[in-house]
């Protein structure tokens, strides 16, 4: 029987290996983007596809993740912005609960409306605490959310919100500064949320070079997502896959 993607996250993260996740929305992506984008991180030895979006006003997404699946053993892990961006094709959804705003819909009433389709879906299940922080613009995941985000040096705020994702039972905390973030999110806030939880930490939204997906790492970053700037500049994955693969385990 396969490992479960969310067990093979708990295992990296008590060796200390960092992971990779390559972010595709399927309304930015036609065939031969996606082909592309695949070979680069097959040869790049990317760990995981993140397909979603905040909106995905495309019909595209099945499609898009049954070519990723025919033309790779990378695993592919739904990101949604709505109910309706499920897809029986993916191997996992991250099954987000907005913990860092006060919008009722996104806390629970969406999963609501979602529960019985992602149920008979099939796809292994991640409950994901989802924190939006401020990235110094306003990004789409923002506006859509109708929620303020934590603003970016409020590392209190964070610490205490993802703490409490945990003991409500969240397997993941996953931060984001959203696509199109001016800024990361910081390695203080980073580091002070890593060091007082004990489940694993995706960190995404605003990671634009090598340098900094390395640096979000030794913050404590478990899984690093970059999307935008890749859709910008394919090649970035092979020099930030090194980067990332490059922190040293803890012994």
């Amino acid at each position: 029987m396969r490992q479960s993607l969310y067990h093979q996250f708990q295992e990296k993260k008590r060796q200390g290996k960092k992971s990779f996740a390559v972010l595709i929305d399927p309304d930015k992506v036609d065939a031969v983007k996606i082909e592309e984008l695949v070979q680069l991180a097959v040869r790049a030895k990317v760990d995981y596809f993140f397909v979603g979006g905040s909106l995905v006003i495309s019909t595209y997404l099945d499609e898009c993740i049954q070519q990723i699946k025919a033309s790779c053993n990378i695993p592919v892990i739904l990101f949604p912005g709505s109910p309706s961006q499920v897809s029986k094709y993916a191997d996992a959804i991250l099954y987000l609960s907005l913990i860092s705003g006060r919008n009722p819909e996104l806390l629970i009433g969406q999963h609501v409306i979602s529960a019985a389709l992602v149920k008979s879906s099939g796809l292994e299940i991640i409950p994901t605490g989802y924190m939006v922080v401020d990235g110094g613009a306003p990004t789409t995941v923002s506006y859509i959310s109708n929620a303020s985000p934590i603003p970016a040096d409020k590392n209190e705020i964070a610490m205490c919100t993802a703490m409490a994702g945990e003991m409500l039972g969240m397997k993941l905390i996953y931060m984001d500064a959203g696509s199109g973030a001016k800024r990361a999110i910081t390695e203080n806030m980073i580091e002070k949320v890593a060091g007082n939880i004990d489940i694993p930490l995706i960190i995404g939204g605003g990671i634009t070079s090598p340098e900094k997906a390395y640096l979000n790492c030794k913050a404590g970053g478990d899984i690093i997502v970059v999307g935008n700037a890749i859709e910008k500049d394919p090649n970035l994955i092979t020099e930030i896959s090194a980067a990332i693969h490059s922190v040293a385990v803890a012994i």
